[in-house]
């Protein structure tokens, strides 16, 4: 027969586990997920599963649609060259997103996350273009490359040149649409990296500065790689983002000329939704939603696994 002690000593464990805080957590699973489901279904899993059943069909949008053509939607779209240049495009925002963007951003925050006269005014000033609305942006920098008017196109004549037509021509335009994206989006991780950078540990910086540690040697065998984390999800943001990017290239090219600057969203938008081709639009938002997902979910698993 068990000893009295032996008993309580098996029922603690258990009472411990049904004790006031699990029930609490249980009272807030029931009162805040099924709200939480709900949005998520009627908000991202219906349109989701909406577009991959109209990516079936080659419909206009109005009425209910009826023609089933299976999988030549896909077909069409990567048979298009219009849709391999916007995916060029994506792939080149993540290039200079990755090697300027943010080399940029931890630059300036390893500059301005020490606090001297000055540093938050500074931060303000580079981070004041992330606050502009994208299409407000875009707005602002179609008239800066105005090859008539703009201010790009009074540089060149005080210097008795023929100012530039930067967003009509082919082979400038996606290169001013990539000037804009990393004036926009490179204080935003500027802010990020000096958050880190503030929450660091300054006592193993010293330490390493005590053992005779330069400056650099600090930045590079301590600094940096306590910055790891934070410039993996840095990377994510950017790639996600660039990935999704949208807003800017409308009101400052529509993906033109000749398709030179379209991203896979603007592609999306310019064939499925302005064209009335609403099967074929749904048909590159299953392929870019399908891409999304994998690099999401291959980043997680690969850089963030710990995090």
């Amino acid at each position: 027969m068990p000893s009295p002690v032996g008993v309580a000593g098996e029922a603690a464990p258990q009472a411990a586990v049904r004790g006031p805080n699990w029930d609490n957590r249980f009272t807030v699973l029931i009162l805040f997920l099924p709200p939480a489901l709900l949005l998520f279904t009627l908000f991202v899993v219906l349109p989701i599963g909406e577009a991959a059943w109209y990516s079936g069909f080659n419909w206009n949008g109005f009425g209910r649609p009826t023609h089933w053509i299976g999988f030549d939607n896909y077909r069409f779209v990567l048979e298009t060259r219009a849709f391999w240049l916007a995916l060029r495009n994506n792939g080149l925002i993540i290039v200079v997103s990755l090697a300027v963007q943010l080399p940029l951003a931890l630059t300036l925050a390893l500059m301005l996350a020490d606090k001297f006269r000055g540093a938050v005014a500074l931060r303000m000033l580079f981070f004041m273009p992330y606050i502009l609305a994208e299409i407000a942006t875009g707005l602002i920098f179609s008239f800066v490359y105005d090859g008539d008017y703009g201010l790009v196109a009074s540089i060149w004549r005080t210097f008795g040149a023929e100012p530039p037509h930067l967003l009509a021509s082919t082979d400038t335009a996606m290169l001013a649409v990539l000037i804009v994206i990393v004036w926009k989006y490179f204080g935003f991780h500027m802010m990020l990296f000096i958050a880190a950078l503030q929450s660091l540990d300054k006592s193993l910086v010293e330490a390493a500065r005590i053992d005779g540690a330069t400056r650099s040697q600090a930045l590079r065998h301590v600094v940096i790689p306590l910055l790891y984390p934070t410039i993996r999800l840095s990377v994510f943001f950017a790639v996600v983002g660039s990935l999704q990017l949208f807003d800017l290239v409308m009101p400052l090219t529509r993906g033109g000329p000749a398709d030179s600057s379209n991203t896979m969203v603007s592609f999306l938008y310019n064939n499925g939704i302005s064209r009335m081709r609403v099967g074929y639009g749904s048909a590159i938002g299953v392929i870019l939603f399908a891409i999304c997902v994998i690099f999401a979910f291959t980043y997680k698993r690969w850089f963030m696994r710990d995090e």
